[in-house]
């Protein structure tokens, strides 16, 4: 499919300062998705969508392009992924160029692979039906049995589970906060990715870390240098 890799990653960053190119194990972590898309050989084009100068400059220095600069519009803290996404896509095809496809990928996502995001690519290439796919990480524990805490008290959530066993629960799953491969007609269409027809990939708790905090950060690290290992 013709199709560009988007990699959003902003300037601004409130839990952890210049969050999207901070050292990761010796270079900025932006460089990691950088790579894994172009080592994919899935896009025509690798860009960086930011509003900052540094991050352009180091973006270009792993091999993405920047031929635009985010709108100060896209940039604040309100803006969505979506949002970036419909304004690169637009100026896109005012400078002529049009894409059936393209990937979202997070810029702090240092564990995504090339092989994930082919496999992402083969997946919605193969089913006219499919608007997306996604990678997603089973729960741990089955959410069925949650508990919350209300006037310092436990109780389930959903009480009918209390006596179901784990192995007896529907496995669920969420989002890895990754990448998302979308087909951009129904994505324009819809203003945003849709969840009916989405199909997923389904990561090891190995292969993906959400990063919020600092001690996100260190478990990335962790799980970048012991996978490394085991490979």
């Amino acid at each position: 499919m013709n199709s560009v890799a988007i990699i959003t990653a902003r300037g601004g960053s409130r839990r952890i300062p210049r969050k999207n190119i901070r050292d990761f194990l010796g270079k900025p972590i932006l460089g990691y998705p950088i790579a894994a898309a172009l080592e994919s050989g899935c896009f025509q084009e690798v860009m960086v969508s930011t509003d900052d100068e540094e991050i352009a400059e180091i973006a270009r220095k792993f091999g993405a392009t920047v031929p635009f600069m985010r709108s100060a519009k896209t940039s604040d803290d309100f803006a969505t992924t979506a949002d970036v996404l419909k304004e690169v896509l637009a100026e896109y095809s005012r400078r002529g160029r049009e894409f059936e496809a393209a990937c979202c990928i997070y810029p702090t996502a240092a564990l995504v692979t090339a092989e994930r995001l082919r496999e992402g690519m083969r997946i919605l290439a193969a089913d006219v039906t499919l608007e997306s796919v996604m990678p997603v990480l089973r729960f741990g524990y089955p959410i069925q049995r949650a508990l919350k805490i209300e006037n310092s008290r436990l109780s389930m959530i959903s009480p009918e589970y209390m006596n179901s066993r784990s192995q007896d629960l529907m496995p669920v799953y969420h989002d890895a906060g990754q990448w998302y491969w979308f087909r951009t007609a129904p994505f324009l269409r819809a203003g945003k990715i849709s969840g009916e027809f989405c199909a997923p990939v389904i990561l090891d708790e190995m292969d993906a870390q959400d990063i919020d905090n600092e001690d996100d950060w260190r478990l990335a690290e962790m799980k970048y240098c012991l996978r490394k290992e085991m490979r």
